[in-house]
């Protein structure tokens, strides 16, 4: 009997309630010029008091020294193995799912970013300053009208959020098996396309020429005139944690990879809005349709790859104050964490423990005084792989039966 095969025959059925609260990126690393984390710095009276009455300890979201991406590390968060190649799913896929895109057996799918290019075709913004949502929906308005098929494949576009946006490629003999376009770095000139494998070659050259008449048809906007293609993928198929945990899950998430990765496992996806706030309400709302609840806060992540502290500090404090509401709701099992670390001095994710929190009744509890870095560190959970919390909170709200006689 395999791991999973054990949870899937102890999982049971319950009217208990698990909230997931993941502040993205949440957690950080002190440097000598900063010898605190946002977490230590932060006032957050609230999750501090719950932290010492909760017990504490760190998650690694792949494994030691291995920096995720945000699509495993959810995967992860989620009670999935991350490493394990039956639930790989690229960025693309995700992207699309949550923008409520339908996708077809076939389909590939790529995660892109509006970028900004200088006069020598050097990378000097992968994010085109952020531009606004507007401005991303009018730019995929106008790629739409310029590029409509490639040969004799069909071409999608969706516009996300801010400078993020979505291609589907449509056709026959497709396969997305491609190195991503975007450098990860500045200064440099974007990647083409490039196939890993023969089945995958005419999808990168389809993709190329995408890219070349995006680039020419944006070439005359100031921020947003060139694209960057990441994540190319097609739809596979992944037990639900339906399925697998008998639960019955719903995801609050105001960015379209954090859906997809929810609407990949099968969870029920809940409109919301763009502010923290509304996150809440929405939980509040549905507070009796469902057993599980994740709820994604984005931009403790966004100002940790944008090296603003204080920003990352803000959207702490300001889940500190909502979190009363939450704790009104009564739920059964309360777990508090990331899917990884974004710490600012590093402005990108990272491979670092990522503080964690469980609270039940039937937590017990240690000696900690804080939800930071430190005190996580302390706690008695120790440094557990993400993949795990999903078994200690089907435990803690009684959602497991013994094992063996």
């Amino acid at each position: 009997m395999t791991h999973t095969e054990l949870l899937q025959r102890l999982s049971q059925k319950t009217d208990s309630k698990i909230v997931l609260l993941v502040m993205d990126g949440l957690g950080g690393i002190r440097t000598r010029e900063r010898p605190k984390t946002e977490l230590e710095l932060a006032k957050i009276p609230n999750l501090n008091k719950l932290a010492s009455e909760s017990v504490l300890g760190r998650i690694i979201p792949a494994s030691w020294g291995i920096t995720p991406g945000s699509g495993p590390a959810h995967f992860s968060l989620f009670g999935y193995d991350p490493i394990d190649s039956n639930i790989q799913v690229g960025r693309g896929v995700l992207e699309a799912l949550g923008l409520d895109m339908k996708l077809q057996p076939g389909d590939v799918a790529t995660r892109c970013n509006f970028a900004t290019i200088d006069s020598k075709g050097l990378l000097s913004d992968r994010r085109a300053g952020r531009i606004p949502t507007e401005e991303c929906e009018r730019l995929c308005e106008l790629l739409t009208s310029k590029i409509k098929k490639i040969d004799d494949v069909k071409v999608i576009i969706k516009a996300g959020e801010q400078y993020r946006f979505v291609v589907v490629f449509r056709g026959k003999r497709l396969s997305g098996n491609i190195n991503d376009t975007d450098p990860q770095t500045i200064g440099v000139k974007s990647l083409p396309a490039v196939a890993n494998d023969s089945a995958s070659k005419r999808t990168a050259k389809i993709a190329n020429q995408f890219i070349a008449k995006a680039n020419q048809t944006l070439k005359s906007e100031s921020r947003a005139n060139s694209v960057l293609m990441r994540g190319f993928s097609v739809l596979p198929h992944i037990p639900s944690m339906g399925e697998r945990f008998h639960l019955n899950p719903a995801c609050i998430a105001s960015f379209p990879l954090y859906r997809g990765v929810a609407s990949v496992v099968g969870m029920k996806i809940l409109s919301t809005g763009m502010e923290v706030e509304e996150e809440f309400k929405t939980l509040a709302d549905h507070w009796s349709e469902h057993d599980f609840f994740f709820l994604h806060v984005k931009k403790t992540d966004s100002y940790g790859e944008d090296g603003n502290p204080e920003g990352k500090m803000k959207i702490m404090e300001q889940v500190d104050r909502l979190l009363p509401s939450l704790l009104d709701l009564k739920p059964d099992v309360l777990m508090i964490t990331g899917d990884h670390a974004t710490p600012p001095p590093m402005r990108s994710h990272s491979w670092h423990p990522v503080p964690f929190l469980l609270h039940s009744t039937v937590c017990s509890f240690d000696d900690t005084t804080a939800f930071n870095e430190t005190e996580c560190a302390k706690g008695h959970l120790g440094t557990i792989p993400s993949h795990a919390i999903i078994e200690l909170a089907l435990a803690n709200a009684g959602k497991l039966k013994k094992f063996g006689a």
